[in-house]
C-alpha cells in the first residue's frame, strides 16, 4: 500500500526534461495498430486504452488487452476502465493486474457520450461525487501501483470542481488527467485552461492537461497557462501522428520535425491494414479509414478540397486515388502538412472521435 504522502512514480519520459506526453484513449481508435502506428511516427510517454466496459458479468475485453500485451512500442499502457459498481470494479482490476504488462489502472470519469452518462458510468458519475468518493476508495486500495484518473471538470457546471479536487488529494491517486470541459460542453465549448491550472494549484499529484492541444505552439502555451506536467492529446493525433515527437523536439530546443503532404500519403498507407480487418466490405473498409481522415483532412489544405472528395469514395481504391490526386500529385508531395488545422476545415459532427473512451456511434 502507498503511504499518504507518497505517490506511485510516472513512466521514465522519452526524454528528460520535456513535459509528460500522452495519447489519448478513443474507443475504436486507441487499438494495437494505431498505437503502433503512432509509435511509429514518434510515440508519446505513455498510452491509455480504449475503456474496458465493467459489469457484473463483464471480462476484460481481448482486442483492448491485446493492445496492452502485444504492444510493441516500447512504451507503457495503461488501462482504462469505465464502470460504477464497486464490488465488479475491483474485481476487474485484479483481473488486469495479473499482467505485468499493464503500467496502471485508470478511471474514466469524463466519457460525454449520452448513451454512457446516462448509465451513470464515465462522465455521468460527476453527478454524483458521494459515489465517486467510494470509487475512488476501493480502487486505490486495490492499486497497490500506478492509479490515475482521466475527468472533466464537471457534468453541466463546475461549481462541484473544488470539491472533486479534494478527493483526488484524499486518495492518493498518482496522476489526474484534466479535460477541461464539462460533460455537457461536449468537444465544441471552450476548453476552461484556468480550471486545469486550478487542478494544478489544488492537487499534490502531477496533472496532464487536456483538450484542444492542437500542436507543439498550442502545448508550449497550454503549459505556460496551466503548469501542467504534460499534455494528452487525443483527436489531433489522428490528424498528425507526429505529433508527440513536435512537442518532445521543440521543449527539446530541437529543430521540429515538419512532415510533408507526401508524409501524410504514407501514413494514410499504414492506416489502411493498421486499423481495418482483412475480411471488411470494400465499402466498410473505405468508411473505417474515412473515420480518421475527417480529421487528417483539416490539414491539407484550405479550402477542404480533399475532404470533399475522400468523402465521395466508395471503396478503397477510389479512396487510394482521391488521396494520390491531393497529397502527392502534381508536386503536392513536398508541399508542407498544416500545423493547425485549417480554420473552417472541420471534422463533421457525426464523424467525430472523442478523446475520452466513448463510442463512435
Amino acid at each position: 500500500m502507498i503511504a499518504a504522502a507518497e505517490h506511485a512514480p510516472l513512466p521514465a519520459p522519452i526524454r528528460a526534461g520535456t513535459p509528460y506526453t500522452a495519447l489519448a484513449p478513443m474507443q475504436d481508435v486507441t487499438g494495437l495498430g494505431f498505437m503502433h502506428i503512432i509509435g511509429e511516427c514518434g510515440a508519446p510517454d505513455w498510452f491509455v486504452t480504449e475503456f474496458f466496459r465493467v459489469h457484473e458479468t463483464s471480462r476484460p475485453e481481448k482486442h483492448i488487452l491485446e493492445s496492452i500485451t502485444r504492444n510493441a512500442t516500447g512504451r507503457p499502457v495503461f488501462a482504462q476502465l469505465i464502470g460504477e459498481e464497486l464490488p465488479h470494479m475491483v474485481r476487474t482490476v485484479r483481473e488486469l493486474l495479473r499482467h505485468p504488462e499493464v503500467a496502471g489502472i485508470d478511471l474514466n470519469l469524463g466519457c460525454p457520450a449520452p448513451k454512457v452518462y446516462r448509465k451513470n458510468v464515465g462522465g455521468g458519475l460527476l453527478r454524483d461525487l458521494a459515489h465517486v468518493d467510494r470509487l475512488l476508495g476501493v480502487l486505490r486500495e486495490a492499486c497497490p501501483g500506478r492509479f490515475t484518473v482521466k475527468t472533466r471538470i464537471g457534468f453541466d457546471h463546475t461549481d462541484d470542481f473544488e470539491k472533486f479536487l479534494e478527493l483526488i488529494r484524499r486518495h492518493r491517486v498518482d496522476l489526474l488527467t484534466v479535460h477541461g470541459r464539462t460533460v455537457k460542453g461536449l468537444y465544441r465549448s471552450a476548453v476552461d485552461y484556468d480550471a486545469i491550472a486550478l487542478a494544478v494549484r489544488s492537487v499534490s499529484c502531477p496533472v496532464i492537461a487536456n483538450g484542444d492541444i492542437t500542436s507543439a505552439a498550442k502545448a508550449h502555451a497550454v503549459m505556460k497557462h496551466t503548469g501542467a506536467a504534460g499534455v494528452m492529446i487525443g483527436r489531433h493525433a489522428i490528424r498528425n501522428p507526429w505529433i508527440f515527437r513536435q512537442v518532445r523536439e521543440s521543449f527539446s530546443g530541437e529543430p521540429v520535425f515538419r512532415p510533408t503532404l507526401g508524409d501524410v500519403r504514407e501514413y494514410v498507407e499504414k492506416l489502411i491494414p493498421g486499423v481495418c480487418q482483412p475480411d471488411m466490405t470494400p465499402f466498410r473498409h473505405a468508411a473505417r479509414i474515412k473515420k480518421f481522415l475527417n480529421f487528417v483532412g483539416t490539414g491539407v489544405d484550405a479550402e477542404g478540397a480533399f475532404l470533399r472528395d475522400m468523402r465521395l469514395a466508395e471503396d478503397l481504391d477510389a479512396l487510394r486515388r482521391v488521396c494520390d490526386a491531393h497529397l502527392v500529385a502534381r508536386g503536392n508531395a513536398d508541399k508542407p502538412f498544416a500545423d493547425e488545422p485549417y480554420a473552417g476545415v472541420i471534422a463533421r459532427p457525426n464523424c467525430e472521435i472523442p478523446e475520452t473512451g466513448c463510442g463512435l456511434d
